[in-house]
C-alpha cells in the first residue's frame, strides 16, 4: 500500500536521518508489529537503527503518523 506522511512524520525523518525506503520496509517487513487503540506499531532493526514506526491505515492508504529510532 502506498505511504501518506504526515509532516509531524516528515520532520522526524529529517532529524534523524531515516529514509523513506527504511520506513517501508519496517512497516512491510517488521521484526514485530503491536496494535493498539487503531493505530499500528512496527518495530524492526535496520543496521545500528532500531526503528519504530507508528501508522494507521486509510483504505488503499497507510498514513504514517511519527517516526522513531529507538537508540
Amino acid at each position: 500500500m502506498p505511504l501518506i506522511f504526515t509532516d509531524h512524520a516528515k520532520q522526524r525523518m529529517i532529524e534523524r536521518g531515516i529514509k523513506p525506503q527504511e520506513v517501508q520496509d519496517t512497516i512491510d517487513m517488521p521484526d514485530y508489529t503491536i496494535s493498539k487503540e487503531g493505530k499500528k506499531e512496527s518495530i524492526k532493526k535496520i543496521g545500528n537503527k532500531n526503528l519504530k514506526i507508528i501508522y494507521s491505515e486509510k483504505g488503499k492508504f497507510i498514513k504514517v503518523i511519527t517516526v522513531i529510532d529507538k537508540i
